[in-house]
């Protein structure tokens, strides 16, 4: 009995305040710039409880920029697999979602889905700061119906 309203405090408190943790695969810095921007009081992403964090061990949302080159292709899967259960990963931007312009180049594997498995995905060249909230939103909306299914 403790347990299950302890874990329902839990699951509350993960939907009600994400964690977010930027990772930049190799990218331009466009899409960085947009998520930083997504995070200024303009467009003032906290009024989602969405704050961000620099350590992978208390994310919940893992959102990635660039397409992934050889060197951070181990990087990306160590800081994925430091994160708690459940856990998201957003691909920002055209060069995380498919490699982009540099799909082909001889140090890219691909997109961020190429080594860990993505769950939203905002095309765009620099995905804009409306995109990624409503993505985040989108997601926070996911975890509470998958959450209110399991009670």
């Amino acid at each position: 009995m403790a347990r299950n309203v302890l874990q329902k405090a839990i699951d509350w408190g993960r939907r009600k305040s994400p964690w977010l943790v930027h990772f930049n695969a190799g990218a331009c810095n466009g899409c960085d710039i947009e998520i930083v921007d997504a995070l200024t009081p303009r467009y003032d992403i906290e009024r989602f409880g969405i704050i961000q964090r620099g350590t992978p061990r208390h994310g919940d949302v893992l959102a990635c920029t660039g397409a992934v080159t050889l060197q951070t292709r181990d990087r990306l899967k160590m800081v994925y697999e430091q994160m708690p259960e459940p856990k998201f990963v957003l691909a920002i931007g055209t060069c995380a979602c498919s490699g982009g312009i540099f799909a082909d180049c001889y140090c890219v594997s691909g997109g961020i889905d190429s080594v860990i498995p993505v769950s939203a995905y905002i095309p765009g060249c620099a995905a804009r700061p409306e995109a990624i909230i409503d993505a985040v939103v989108k997601l926070l909306t996911y975890l509470a119906q998958a959450q209110k299914a399991a009670d």
